[in-house]
């Protein structure tokens, strides 16, 4: 059985524990896979049993070369099924993981049942695992999961340090204007302000611990011998110029979503839902197919994001004045210290028009003809899926660098608009019929559908992501050799 492996390489992937950044390295692992390599596909064991409880035991059996394995994060065990809570999570990711993570992989490379570890493939925030990696001579490959002028904005952190613009000097910052000043030292990124930046950067001091992870997480990142980030040329080439005059060795194929079409295969044994921690709801996709092409709003606040009570109800009623279909997803942990409770009213006021449920595979859902605008946190995944799509956005960023996001696609692309973060119901119907049928919404779209096409060529044979996919491969095979 061990000679069959030995001539596949093998890489070991290690996503960092939250579900926008499993997904993507979940597809990056299946692309491996289908290119003839032995994954390991490393959760920790809190995402691991929700594997289990979203897909069923069979799952995370795995097949003969592409198997689950998990490492401890550290934190106490929990049987919740939502997004642990984020600083302690990065914190004791960064204290607890090194030395579990680098017993397994000195335990999988003495294993004569799997081949010799060819490369470890860690998200660009788990330096531990890169650090693995080096200690133990093994070819180490970051991957950014977010937007690449996302990265550049961590890489100001310092920066707005030295220029003793954070930490703040107190919490008025937020009402008296100054996240409105220009930042324009920085060539990577095109015509932000303060408020764009990554939102780490909102600090009274810089012990916080999320503004000191990505700090040092994303130098770190940038540092290392190999960076794949999901992005395609044509969407953030002059970002992209930016960071490979710091680090050459940077690999865009986006979107991977997209690159891994050419590859049904991908889904032999999978489940496609395979990389959700949330149980899918299918039927919403049947319910899409009642509705005219491009007349349904798809709301999607992501993994992650949370609201009040208060903005919740502003979203409701904003989605039901506007008098349009719509599909909404509520996770749910998404209403902060509660659970989702909308009056009956709404219910009533929305009957046959609104549709919805906890959880969808979003890919089909923006590929659907009838969606017609997306309402989105501006998550990187979201992104690229609704730019992919040809779909239109109406923003509310929620944290990090959804803002930064969110300025490229209303700003740089002009394939969205931002909705005020203080939501009001009269704000969101207003919006959602300009983008739905006025004109700045037809402008959008036809932006967008450019884009959608740019990305197809980028994935094609010949384009840039394909090209980058290639070497990638045939470089990470030179070194493990």
């Amino acid at each position: 059985m061990a000679s069959l492996h030995t001539l596949k390489p093998h890489a070991v992937c290690v996503p960092f524990p939250a579900q926008g950044h499993i997904s993507p390295l979940m597809q990056l692992a299946k692309l491996l896979h289908c290119m003839g390599f032995h994954i390991t596909f490393v959760n920790t064991e809190f995402n691991h049993n929700r594997f289990v409880k979203s897909h069923g035991a069979d799952f995370v059996k795995g097949l003969p070369d592409f198997t689950f394995d998990t490492i401890p994060d550290g934190l106490p065990p929990s049987d919740k099924d939502a997004t642990q809570n984020l600083p302690r999570l990065s914190d004791s990711v960064r204290k607890n993981c090194y030395a579990p993570f680098k017993d397994f992989v000195m335990k999988l490379n003495s294993s004569h049942v799997v081949p010799p570890i060819s490369c470890i493939i860690a998200d660009g925030i788990m330096g531990f695992a890169a650090k693995v990696a080096t200690d133990l001579g093994i070819p180490d490959v970051q991957f950014w999961t977010a937007s690449a002028c996302g990265l550049v904005g961590y890489l100001q952190f310092d920066e707005l340090v030295k220029r003793a613009i954070i930490p703040f000097k107190d919490e008025n910052f937020e009402n008296e204007g100054t996240l409105e000043k220009s930042v324009n030292w920085i060539s990577g990124l095109e015509d932000i302000r303060l408020k764009d930046i990554p939102s780490f950067i909102r600090v009274t001091t810089l012990d916080d611990i999320l503004f000191d992870f990505l700090n040092v997480e994303t130098k770190n990142c940038l540092r290392s011998s190999s960076i794949i980030i999901n992005t395609f040329e044509d969407l953030e080439e002059k970002t992209l110029e930016y960071l490979k005059a710091k680090n050459p060795n940077i690999y865009n194929f986006g979107p991977l979503h997209l690159l891994s079409r050419p590859f049904p295969e991908k889904e032999n044994g999978f489940m496609s839902t395979g990389s959700s921690l949330w149980k899918n709801d299918s039927q919403c996709l049947a319910w899409l197919d009642k509705w005219e092409p491009n007349s349904v709003i798809y709301v999607n606040y992501g993994s992650i994001t949370v609201m009040t009570e208060h903005h919740l109800k502003e979203f409701a009623w904003g989605l039901a004045n506007s008098k349009l279909p719509f599909l909404w997803i509520t996770r749910p942990d998404l209403v902060m210290g509660g659970s989702v409770v909308l009056p009956q009213e709404f219910f009533d006021e929305i009957k046959g028009r609104g549709f919805i449920t906890h959880w969808c595979i979003q890919e089909q859902v923006l590929s659907h003809p009838s969606v017609g605008v997306f309402l989105t946190h501006c998550g990187w995944n979201s992104t690229l899926e609704s730019i992919s799509s040809g779909v239109p956005m109406m923003c509310w960023p929620f944290f990090a660098e959804q803002l930064t996001n969110c300025r490229y696609i209303c700003t740089t692309w002009g394939i969205g608009v931002e909705i005020n973060h203080d939501v009001k119901r009269e704000e969101i119907s207003t919006l959602a019929k300009e983008m739905m049928k006025g004109e700045k919404g037809m402008e959008m779209r036809q932006n967008c559908l450019q884009l959608k096409k740019k990305a197809a060529r980028a994935i094609q044979v010949g384009g840039s992501s394909y090209i980058d996919f290639y070497k990638f491969i045939k470089d990470v095979l030179h070194h493990s050799n």
